[in-house]
């Protein structure tokens, strides 16, 4: 790249939270979002540090010691039987007193005939939340049994997107909402287990600071003198040079210049998520029978049934189910064609369009996992019952695409685009 080798300086944004580990000597990096290589100056424990260029987070000032995360990870495992197990809600319907909780949701999707659907929401719910609990815990037991760790902290640092208790928990309140019209309903005592769940997660996935881990388990000499052959690596944030091997000298990861494949790999599942979407909001995405009378809705009738009883909860169905997977989509399409192109304009904006797909896109699984709670709830056979209609599979495809589409492509071809075009338009 033509850009220059930048100094972060005290006027860069640097103080924001405390907590903590300091770094100890100034090092060179290159940020991850960017490839612009810079001096980090040390860094002082309540620190964050910024790329001075696209203002990437390059050192996280939330440190929480492994003994602390140690303690959430065996609480969070307490915890999960209990928030999964236990009853969430209870109905009162036909004089039948109905518990419903995770586990029979997601069992009832699978017997009804469509596993991969309850496979999506069984890893989103159930399945990542697990695994952040037991890696953190193999990271000591491991650590002390002398097993590579590598593979653990590589998973953690990809896991957090894929932990959704909180957007479960804001589908528990929608599917109240929706079977109160049925119904009486309350809350069981499940849901405080949840609540807490949801907390200890969330906390956890704040404080916890993969490159701190790194640091801790495979320490590695930083760089103190500027090289063009400094690299740096996607997996572990490492910055240096490669290894006989090519690899990253940490993480064993092959370092290249550039993520290989990203832009193939984005535009397949990209591409394949807009096929996905058309059936997804055309075909029913759920089925309710009242008295042996058959009634279909669609994401979007849906979402028109459900305004007539709460509009701010279906305006937040509505963000989440239709304005941010097209939303993603088009955004995608526009960032893609912009490095085709090579766009010199707007190029902070689609920066920050990047960063926000990439944080926002993971709240499109609550219609699912509305689907999922509604139908342990709403079953009595042809009296009163609730199905999954056949879109549900497709909108569970276009989602989990779409998340991956983000993460395949690789931002600095971004700047890789505005610089050449800047060179053109020199030329």
């Amino acid at each position: 790249m033509a850009l220059k080798h930048r100094l972060l300086t005290q006027d860069t944004p640097l103080v924001i939270q405390r907590i903590g580990a300091a770094l100890p000597r100034p090092r060179y990096q290159r940020c991850p979002e960017c490839d612009t290589p810079f001096l980090l100056p040390m860094v002082k424990p309540w620190q964050n540090a910024y790329c001075p260029c696209c203002h990437a987070k390059v050192h996280n000032g939330r440190d929480w010691p492994l003994s602390r995360l140690i303690s959430m990870a065996v609480a969070m495992l307490l915890l999960m039987p209990f928030a999964w197990g236990a009853p969430l809600l209870e109905l009162w319907l036909l004089g039948s007193h109905i518990n419903a909780n995770v586990m029979q949701g997601i069992w009832q999707i699978a017997q009804q005939g469509d596993p991969i659907t309850a496979s999506m929401i069984l890893f989103c719910a159930v399945g990542a939340p697990v695994t952040l609990a037991l890696a953190i815990i193999w990271l000591w037991l491991g650590n002390r049994l002398g097993v590579n760790l590598r593979p653990v902290l590589l998973m953690l640092a990809r896991l957090k997107e894929w932990v959704m208790l909180d957007i479960y928990l804001v589908g528990i309140a929608v599917a109240t909402i929706k079977v109160q019209e049925y119904a009486y309903i309350t809350h069981g005592y499940g849901l405080w287990a949840f609540v807490a769940l949801t907390l200890l997660s969330i906390l956890t996935l704040i404080h916890l600071n993969i490159e701190q881990l790194w640091l801790r388990f495979y320490p590695q000499p930083a760089a103190r003198y500027y090289s063009d052959k400094l690299r740096v690596c996607l997996g572990c944030h490492f910055t240096g040079l490669p290894d006989a091997h090519g690899r990253c000298p940490r993480c064993h990861i092959p370092l290249t210049q550039r993520r290989p494949m990203s832009l193939q790999k984005c535009w397949a599942a990209l591409i394949a998520s807009l096929i996905f979407l058309i059936p997804a909001n055309l075909l029913p995405v759920s089925v309710v029978y009242v008295n042996g009378a058959r009634q279909e809705d669609t994401i979007f009738s849906g979402i028109i049934s459900l305004a007539s009883g709460n509009a701010a909860v279906a305006g937040v169905v509505f963000i989440a189910s239709i304005l941010v997977p097209f939303t993603k989509v088009l955004v995608l399409i526009t960032l893609l064609l912009s490095i085709h192109f090579k766009c010199v304009q707007g190029l902070r904006a689609r920066v920050l369009l990047l960063r926000f797909i990439a944080w926002i896109g993971r709240w499109s699984m609550l219609d699912l996992f509305v689907i999922s709670l509604t139908m342990s709830l709403v079953n009595r056979d042809q009296l009163l019952a609730f199905t999954m209609g056949p879109a549900a599979f497709y909108f569970g495809a276009a989602v989990i695409l779409t998340i991956l589409a983000v993460e395949w492509l690789d931002s600095r071809l971004l700047w890789d685009a505005h610089e050449s075009g800047n060179a053109s338009f020199t030329d």
